[in-house]
């Protein structure tokens, strides 16, 4: 059942193929290795036939080659008012409606109740919106679901949703649709779904269909944002006595920059498309390298980055090192990576710094036949997708480390 010849594969297929080697069943036994030129499936003999293997993480998102082979495929009815489609890595579409841009966005409720209630509620409704802005369109309009454990209380519930709802005020965003319940095997921290939908003029979003060779690169805050602050904050107990005071205190600060929304908004300001911001992506799984890999895989581009560039928060290199992470290839929500028009890119850099957040040009993208590149120590590397992310284990070992504090 071998399709093609191993020489004839692509370098994705090639990359792919390497993966499933690495990710064998115990038995080291398939009963076939289907290939093509962007992807390739094992189907397991006995106790797993008929699966995808190799493909999917243990824990986290999807890889790109599941979402090619099965999501893409099948995205139900045809609709002309789409302009962009779902990509991996993004959870964002717009349609044209009426002459006007509308943008949907799907994403997780991450509540974290070992950060305190009040805090976890901030954090999961600035994630949402965070995902939501980085097409350029604010949101205007909210729906969730929450699927709280059984255990919830009513005072835990009061908590949840008066935060959501003085977020929401804030931004100036409508709470139009709710379900809520509680209901056995439901666990925290992933607990239900929201659709943010924002409008605005159809030249005014940004994607990475726009990105062209030469734009640079602007990464604010740096990686490891939502990381470092979840995990310094679960069990500050643990986290004071390992890394000190300081570094405790200093988790709580990030915790609280895991937001994006006022450096989207302000690099925004500067312009769009041919002038200025081309496309933005909040470092969600797989952090800073996989938001960079994203980005220049929706752009089908080359991209050349310099990791000493790259600005890095306070405490943010201690905290991984105490959980054993690499900063940049685990969540970094609040880190925001910007392609933008070379003659606006020092003018965003300086927008954004005046709002008192770290920022640096880190590097371009390029043309596609240059490569995806890292620069780190002064030595060239190929950036390839982290096929899963650090995070998950260091917070379940967390969350086991902060019911002794």
């Amino acid at each position: 059942m071998l399709q093609r010849p191993l020489q004839n594969l692509s370098p994705d297929g090639f990359f792919v193929l390497i993966r499933l080697a690495l990710c064998a069943s115990p038995n080291g036994h398939y009963q076939s290795l289907l290939i093509n030129n962007t992807s390739a499936r094992t189907i397991l003999t006995n106790r797993e036939k008929g699966t995808l293997m190799g493909e999917l993480p243990a824990i986290g998102n999807i890889s790109p080659e599941v979402f090619r082979e099965l999501i893409f495929p099948h995205l139900g009815a045809k609709d002309e008012s789409i302009v962009i489609g779902p990509q991996h890595g993004t959870n964002i579409s717009i349609a044209k409606i009426a002459g006007q841009a509308v943008s949907f966005t799907t994403s997780p409720v991450f509540i974290v109740p070992e950060c305190g209630w009040e805090r976890a509620a901030w954090l999961a409704l600035h994630m949402l919106i965070s995902d939501s802005v980085t097409c350029g369109l604010l949101p205007r309009y909210l729906s969730l679901n929450l699927n709280l454990p059984a255990e919830t209380t009513e005072e835990q519930l009061t908590i949840i949703w008066e935060t959501i709802h003085r977020e929401c005020e804030k931004l100036g965003i409508a709470l139009v649709a709710e379900r809520i319940g509680r209901y056995e095997n439901c666990h925290y921290p992933l607990v239900g779904g929201a659709t943010a939908v924002g409008i605005g003029a159809p030249d005014s979003y940004v994607s990475p269909k726009f990105i062209q060779p030469g734009d640079k690169i602007i990464i604010a805050k740096g990686p490891a944002i939502a990381t470092a602050g979840i995990l310094g904050t679960m069990a500050p107990i643990h986290t004071e006595q390992a890394l000190g005071k300081d570094i405790a205190r200093k988790a709580s600060d990030i915790f609280y920059k895991t937001s994006i929304i006022t450096e989207a908004s302000v690099a925004m300001s500067a312009g769009v498309r041919d002038d200025g911001v081309s496309a933005i992506n909040n470092a969600s799984e797989r952090g800073i390298w996989g938001g960079l890999y994203e980005m220049a895989e929706a752009a089908d581009m080359g991209v050349r980055v310099d990791q000493e560039k790259i600005v890095i928060e306070p405490g943010v290199a201690e905290i991984c090192h105490l959980y054993g992470i690499d900063p940049y290839t685990s969540i970094s929500k609040g880190a925001l990576i910007i392609a933008c028009r070379p003659h606006k890119a020092d003018e965003v850099a300086h927008l954004i710094q005046k709002q008192g957040i770290k920022a640096s040009i880190a590097g371009e993208f390029t043309a596609k036949e240059q490569g995806m590149v890292l620069i780190i120590g002064g030595n060239l590397r190929s950036l390839m997708p982290p096929v899963a992310d650090p995070f998950w284990q260091a917070f379940y070992r967390s969350l086991k480390l902060s019911k002794k504090d």
